[in-house]
């Protein structure tokens, strides 16, 4: 719980991960000797265990979806462009961090026209994101600017991690995707004293939700031979969802989604061991977007690739809820399948 509360509460959208990336090389420094830490060239970081065999790649984005400073205007508001997918129903007078390059922390709060003086034609539309600033609660530029903020700084929802009425039920900002990071290195430490049949490589990747770009990146560094993707899926057991897909009923497996199909003889690995090894899980498929395995699976010559996800409620928003069970069932099922991962395995999934 402490390292998903801390993963949880870390500041860090595409392109400004440094908070995240700090984080997770230190986890992983107390997993493998920190000569088996390493980086690609835009920011996404690599450990790996074992010497020889297949490699295994496992790996979580780091970032979360946010926004950049791109104006202060002359009475102190600020202006922003998203980055990642956000939903401007969901971004109204909510509480903002911005973090300057210095480090410090400003919380704000999203606005924009109230709808008492709306026209009544405006009313029937959600507001614009163009529409939308951030009041940090002072009166001029020059005050804003005196607190350090710049242009390019960014900005990530104010949510505190919490443990609701039923304590399997985690709610916190960011868990696309600091639960994949969190089931990257918990996966590591199970397999810390294994006697491995390949190479585990976890990875902590950047700029997922911008395009996949640490995927690319770090998969082409790697190059492995088995790609794993951790990220969060949608909950469909919502009012006004079909119930097919639940929280606290195990992780799901992609069939596809807009990046990749999943590896038929891959899933069928999963599948059996989640059925010998008495763990939940459920089939799910996405008619958009997509996970790193999107672009993990076409690095270097392609690799047999599968998206593991964690069923979430209200993901691209301020704050998000995710099974605690889930989590662990996801690890153990990873768990019993990389140990499964010897070169005859691999040359059955990738050949026949």
């Amino acid at each position: 719980m402490e390292l998903l509360k801390k993963l949880s509460e870390l500041n860090g959208i595409g392109g400004h991960e440094k908070y995240v990336r700090k984080f997770m090389k230190q986890e992983f420094a107390k997993i493998v000797e920190k000569n088996h830490i390493f980086y690609d060239n835009i920011g996404s970081v690599i450990a790996s265990m074992g010497t020889s065999g297949p490699k295994i790649m496992l790996a979580g984005h780091m970032d979360e979806i946010g926004m950049i400073v791109t104006k202060i205007t002359d009475e102190g508001f600020i202006k922003f462009q998203t980055i990642g997918g956000w939903w401007s129903q969901v971004m109204l007078a909510q509480q903002m961090n911005i973090t300057t390059s210095e480090g410090r922390v400003i919380l704000g709060v999203t606005g924009s026209k109230p709808p008492h003086i709306l026209t009544a034609e405006e009313r029937k539309n959600a507001a614009k994101i163009d529409d939308i600033y951030i009041d940090i609660g002072v009166e001029t530029k020059a005050e804003a600017e005196n607190l350090g903020i710049k242009i390019g700084d960014m900005i990530t929802p104010a949510i505190s991690f919490s443990v609701l009425a039923n304590q399997d039920f985690l709610l916190g900002k960011a868990w696309d995707n600091r639960i994949g990071c969190a089931i990257v290195l918990e996966v590591m430490k199970e397999l810390k004293s294994a006697s491995l049949p390949n190479q585990i490589f976890g990875v902590g990747t950047v700029q997922e939700e911008v395009g996949l770009r640490g995927a690319k990146t770090a998969s082409n560094l790697v190059k492995p031979d088995i790609s794993i993707a951790l990220d969060v899926g949608i909950a469909k057991d919502t009012p006004g969802t079909d119930g097919s897909s639940k929280m606290g009923k195990g992780p799901q497996i992609l069939l596809y989604d807009g990046g990749l199909v999943g590896h038929v003889g891959l899933r069928n690995l999963f599948l059996e061991t989640a059925g010998k090894n008495e763990i939940p899980v459920q089939l799910d498929y996405l008619t958009g977007g997509a996970t790193d395995a999107g672009a993990m699976h076409l690095a270097h010559h392609g690799s047999p690739a599968i998206s593991l996800c964690i069923p979430s409620r209200y993901i691209h928003s301020h704050t998000s809820m995710i099974s605690y069970k889930d989590f662990k069932n996801c690890v153990k099922l990873i768990v019993e399948v990389v140990k499964q991962l010897d070169q005859k395995m691999v040359d059955t999934i990738t050949y026949e």
